[in-house]
């Protein structure tokens, strides 16, 4: 069953139809396993992968990108799972996670600007009860993200050959 998780997480647009056809099993195995998993939350929904520095006819659509690492002080009896789960709630922040290392938690955020994170991260990230430290790393260039890369591939320099 791991591997028809791994093929939509790969392509969500696969039918089922083509997932029974992969994996060997039965098409209605596939849907009754793919709707179990919708209705407990296994698979939250499904989405493109989008590489937006290709969408250059529109500079509304312009974002930067950032990853800020967040030093925390734990509470008693919750850690750091109460200041996460506030932290997760912005509209701007993308992800969340508790980290080992330094800091104690890795948020990315998307920003319209370098001024829009900067503001996000002075006036909203920073104010939150136990938050000791940040330390903010915009992304100049992205060259993979969920498993895709975005890197055109080199052109073919062979000659042809002919009969």
């Amino acid at each position: 069953m791991r591997q028809i998780l791994e093929l939509l997480e790969r392509d969500a647009q696969l039918s089922h139809d083509t997932i029974a056809t992969m994996t060997g099993l039965p098409v209605a195995e596939v849907s009754e396993a793919i709707a179990t998993w919708e209705a407990a939350g296994v698979i939250r929904r499904y989405k493109a992968v989008v590489d937006w520095d290709r969408v250059t006819d529109d500079p509304s659509l312009e974002e930067v990108t950032a990853f800020i690492d967040v030093s925390l002080s734990p509470a008693r009896g919750v850690g750091f799972d109460d200041v996460a789960e506030r932290i997760a709630r912005f509209a701007e922040v993308r992800s969340v996670h508790l980290v080992s290392g330094t800091h104690d938690l890795r948020c990315t955020v998307i920003g319209r600007s370098i001024r829009a994170v900067s503001d996000f991260v002075s006036q909203k990230l920073s104010t939150i009860d136990r938050v000791q430290a940040t330390a903010t790393h915009f992304v100049l260039k992205t060259y993979k993200r969920d498993g895709d890369t975005f890197i055109d591939p080199e052109p073919d320099h062979r000659l042809p050959v002919t009969p």
